[in-house]
């Protein structure tokens, strides 16, 4: 019996078979007590700091150049120094070692890097082999212990190993290592009792035990542990060199198996980590109904909960329901996507809208501070280009509008728009589009936080309208216009898909016979650092009078260092195109090169049919931009001094349930109050709650209707038949 038992200690024990009972028992106590010695040095040892000369490769010069580096073990942070005199001073630079990879280079014994989770690589040399493994190891020490501390924010299940060598999970069920030369593993229930050593506490067992599954996996698990911990105690018991020796320590292929193994050992745990974590998770959700079968009339947690009331109070525009508060079964879903009226056009009382007082504008830095563990293990599960369209992202990230809003925002300079039916000439009118297609980009993007907007919803609208006033003159007076009489353009927007998210929208203005339809696919990327936003779609500007059609697309958004403070950049080349007249413009979103360089540039050129060019643009599409003229002409445009006209929206009150601001309104008034739970709960019934209304119209083979019909405003719009070819709207 103490044989078997002893057997399945991790150390390796001497041959005590001429001893006694109580003397083995004694010298397996003490050997077990030195183990715990020489791993507490060894902790104590990896929390001091480490310092030293190291050569770092840098992209300036090309080149090589000493820096004095040091790693604390404490915060995590690599950082180095041009000096060791300067260690005092601010870091020249630093990363963060948390799911930082550090590879040694297979080129020589002294070359490795270290690429941490942001993108940032740092390719680095030491002195001789000896010091690049002394680096390498407590590099990765520092860089896994991080890590795990990261994972268990997030996991409902870790280990922890006694001083036995026993594993015991979170919720109590332990496994026995055993001799990697033979046995099975010996596996205990929660239900039974844990020995400990004199003075160790004793580990209580918790009832509840792993799925079963879970429970075989981890057993294996930490035999393979066992056998792969065996073997490189073998291996490192190979004499290194000897020309009579069969296999040596640093034989090329017994080494490649140590690393193979070791690291398909890691992945396999860390893949039953994030098993374990989604089982925990769904535990503990609600149970969700379904479609078919028996409908239950209420969800285990409140979904129609009330915001308290500071939340109400916050804002003006708050009604009582909501499509969020009539959620509380799948019935209830049912029914609310019956009862909403889908047939033909939707009507909108222009009289009831009043004048935007809500002016957006996001540069709160501290939720980004706050959270960002959060990002960390966000980025630790996306892979480089994937694709973010059906990624949930936090809610402490999200813009407090939707997207079919900020579409709408970027229609801040009207006047502009409405100028150009009243420009005589074909030239003159592709220079007033250019102008007001670039000038347009600041103002949908408010506050020096990159934040993303409201995803919307399939079905989801946005109306809403400028005033201006008749004559150009009284434009340069005023910067709202309250009164009914004037010229107005309205906007409507509609979410026409969700997979993929296709967002259409719509301006018109029948007084100057002018109207823009467009439809676009916003395709999210994970880029490392960044995320990139391509609009998929092109935007066509139609001059009635005139028959002139713009078409232009769209440029690409970056949301840049969204580890740190995030920004946002544009990049792209795109056309703006007239076939009618031959006229044609290039434009260059130029993002900001590695080294230098200004930021948010943008370069234009305009041409004939000819070729000739007859104008040039340069500047930045948030600050000045001048136009330089074929006939020798310049001039300049600020976009920070153009007058910005507020657009007039129904109260909340008046809305539909499927208008943006009531549809959001819940998930806006917790996020002005600092209330992220909150925010993400009515986040998620929403989210649920269109899941719903797919599956549904899924089983019973509906097609969801559009409820804008763009065809027949445009039709309206063309004065009886004065507009030969029909617009009509990119559907996806």
């Amino acid at each position: 019996m103490a044989a078997d038992s002893d057997s399945d200690m991790t150390f390796a024990l001497p041959d005590l078979s001429g001893l006694s009972e109580a003397e083995r028992l004694q010298v397996i106590a003490v050997m077990q007590r030195a183990k715990e010695f020489e791993e507490q040095e060894q902790t104590k040892n990896r929390r001091l700091k480490m310092e030293g000369h190291l050569l770092k490769y840098t992209n300036v010069m090309k080149g090589w150049q000493t820096r004095w580096f040091l790693m604390d073990p404490e915060s995590g942070m690599l950082e180095y120094f041009e000096k060791e005199e300067h260690k005092k001073q601010r870091p020249r630079g630093s990363v963060h070692l948390a799911a930082a990879v550090v590879s040694p280079s297979d080129e020589d014994s002294q070359t490795f890097t270290v690429t941490a989770a942001n993108g940032e690589t740092f390719k680095l040399r030491a002195n001789d082999a000896k010091e690049r493994q002394h680096w390498v190891d407590r590099l990765r020490s520092t860089a896994e212990y991080h890590t795990a501390n990261i994972a268990q924010q997030y996991s409902g299940l870790y280990q922890r190993k006694d001083a036995a060598g026993s594993y015991i999970t979170k919720d109590g069920t332990l496994f026995r290592r055993t001799d990697p030369s033979g046995g099975r593993r010996s596996h205990y229930s929660s239900q039974e009792s844990v020995h400990s050593t004199p003075g160790k506490k004793q580990i209580p067992a918790h009832t509840h035990a792993l799925p079963l599954p879970f429970t075989d996996v981890q057993g294996f698990l930490v035999e393979a542990q066992d056998f792969s911990q065996s073997l490189s105690d073998k291996i490192a018991t190979l004499p290194y060199h000897g020309e009579d020796c069969f296999m040596t320590g640093l034989d090329k292929d017994l080494l490649m198996l140590k690393a193979t193994s070791g690291a398909a050992l890691r992945c396999v745990e860390e893949c039953l980590l994030l098993l374990q974590n989604g089982q925990v998770l769904c535990s503990s959700m609600p149970q969700s109904t379904s479609v078919s079968g028996q409908l239950s009339t209420k969800k285990s947690i409140p979904c129609s909960t009330s915001l308290p009331a500071d939340l109400s109070q916050h804002s003006s525009n708050t009604v009582t329901s909501s499509p969020v508060d009539s959620y509380g079964s799948t019935r209830s879903v049912l029914q609310t996507l019956q009862d909403c009226n889908f047939e033909g056009t939707i009507t909108i009382n222009r009289d009831e809208e009043e004048e935007d007082s809500d002016v957006y504008s996001d540069s709160e830095l501290g939720a980004v501070e706050e959270h960002k563990s959060i990002i960390l293990h966000l980025l630790s599960q996306l892979k480089l280009g994937m694709d973010l369209t059906k990624v949930v992202l936090p809610t402490f990230i999200l813009e407090r509008r939707s997207l079919l809003e900020m579409f709408a925002d970027c229609m801040a300079h009207p006047h502009i728009f409405l100028q150009i039916p009243d420009v005589g000439s074909p030239e003159e009118r592709m220079l007033l589009v250019l102008e007001w297609y670039l000038t347009s980009f600041h103002a949908g993007r408010q506050g020096s936080v990159a934040k993303k907007p409201y995803n919307p919803i399939k079905g989801e609208t946005f109306h809403c309208s400028w005033r201006l006033p008749q004559s150009s003159e009284e434009v340069k007076d005023i910067t709202s216009c309250q009164s009914k009489q004037g010229i107005q353009l309205t906007y409507c927007a509609e979410q026409v898909s969700h997979h993929p998210p296709v967002s259409a929208f719509y301006f018109e203005c029948p007084e100057k016979k002018i109207c823009m339809n467009a439809s676009i696919w916003t395709k999210s990327r994970f880029m490392g650092m960044s995320i990139g936003v391509v609009m998929v779609g092109k935007g066509n500007l139609r001059l009635l009078q005139y028959d002139e059609e713009y078409v232009f697309g769209l440029p690409s958004a970056y949301a840049r260092s969204i580890l740190t403070v995030p920004w946002v950049e544009l990049g792209d080349k795109v056309s703006l195109v007239c076939e009618k007249t031959n006229l044609t413009a290039s434009i260059i979103f130029h993002t900001r090169p590695f080294y230098g360089g200004k930021l948010h540039r943008v370069s234009a050129e305009v041409k004939n049919t000819t070729g000739a060019q007859l104008c040039k643009v340069s500047g930045e599409w948030n600050g000045i931009y001048e136009f330089v003229y074929s006939d020798g002409r310049t001039r300049t445009v600020d976009t920070q001094k153009l007058k910005i006209w507020r657009k007039c929206v129904r109260p909340v009150e008046k809305q539909g349930e499927f208008e943006s601001r009531r549809l959001w309104q819940h998930v806006t008034n917790a996020l002005n109050a600092g209330d992220v739970n909150t925010a993400t709960e009515h986040k998620h019934l929403l989210e649920e709650r269109q899941r719903e209304g797919e599956r549904h119209r899924k089983d019973s083979g509906t097609v969801f209707p559009t409820k804008s019909d763009l065809q027949a405003w445009i039709n309206e719009l063309s004065m009886a038949g004065s507009m030969r070819n029909k617009v009509t709207a990119n559907r996806y």
